[in-house]
């Protein structure tokens, strides 16, 4: 509702079905020159205005995906979860870095 404005301000140079025109129209074709195929019956290009043209969206499924309840959620967090653990030793790694810096730099 306030993407008028935030255009208007400068904020937002374009609105999110802009934003979703403009990336099916780069990627849908690349997907499906790949072999791969796109979970959208009705998406079609349309010669006439240059677009790839999508069904209805669901926006119900969308906000259910966004709140944790999509079909890979569940893989999905155990592979974050997997790799914050894998990624310990960076993080400790760099702490001990930063207090060895840090000592330096009171020493001198």
């Amino acid at each position: 509702p306030n993407t008028e404005v935030l255009v208007r301000w400068g904020i937002k140079t374009k609105t999110n079905d802009q934003v979703r025109q403009e990336f099916i129209n780069e990627h849908a074709p690349e997907i499906l020159e790949a072999g791969l195929t796109l979970p959208d019956p009705d998406l079609r290009y349309d010669e006439q205005t240059g677009n790839w043209l999508h069904g209805p969206i669901n926006w119900d499924e969308f906000w259910q995906v966004v709140g944790g309840n999509g079909p890979m959620n569940k893989e999905r967090l155990e592979a974050r979860r997997r790799a914050h653990a894998e990624g310990a030793w960076v993080r400790e790694a760099l702490e001990a870095y930063a207090a060895k810096q840090q000592k330096t730099a009171v020493a001198v």
